[in-house]
């Protein structure tokens, strides 16, 4: 016989609505190294996340290791004088991005986040070669 699950104990997940409808709880990571690639794991999954370059190098952004290292990023561009650039908010929901700023060894890059109530594991995803792949990795466009 089946447990009897009332909704209202219903568990927060990828899809709950009312996480993305309030604000999110802070979340700042600032002076990043990401001359080589750099993991940033965030406690909870994203309601939004933006990247802050304040160095004179492009720094690629991406959801895993390989989309980094390969061809599944976009690109913060190189601050301009004492302005910082940015990627601008972006709504995403993730557990973690990557940074990376390849032959440029002091790059550094600033992360801000506003996060939800949903935990992290909620977006690991099963490959029957791999187990549980973290956040996106694997998916098509990220690498």
């Amino acid at each position: 016989m089946a447990q009897w699950n009332p909704s209202w104990k219903a568990e927060v997940g990828l899809n709950h609505v009312g996480a993305y409808q309030v604000s999110g709880q802070p979340y700042a990571s600032g002076n990043l190294d990401c001359g080589n690639a750099k993991q940033v794991e965030f406690p909870y999954v994203t309601r939004w996340l933006q990247v802050i370059n304040r160095e004179a190098f492009p720094v690629r952004v991406g959801f895993s290791q390989l989309g980094v290292s390969g061809s599944n990023y976009f690109t913060c561009p190189p601050s301009a004088s004492a302005a910082p650039s940015s990627t601008g908010v972006l709504e995403a929901k993730v557990s973690e991005v990557w940074l990376y700023s390849p032959g440029n060894p002091t790059a550094k890059a600033d992360v801000v986040a506003g996060l939800t109530s949903v935990p992290r594991g909620r977006t690991t995803v099963s490959s029957s070669t791999d187990g549980l792949l973290p956040s996106w990795s694997g998916s098509v466009g990220v690498g």
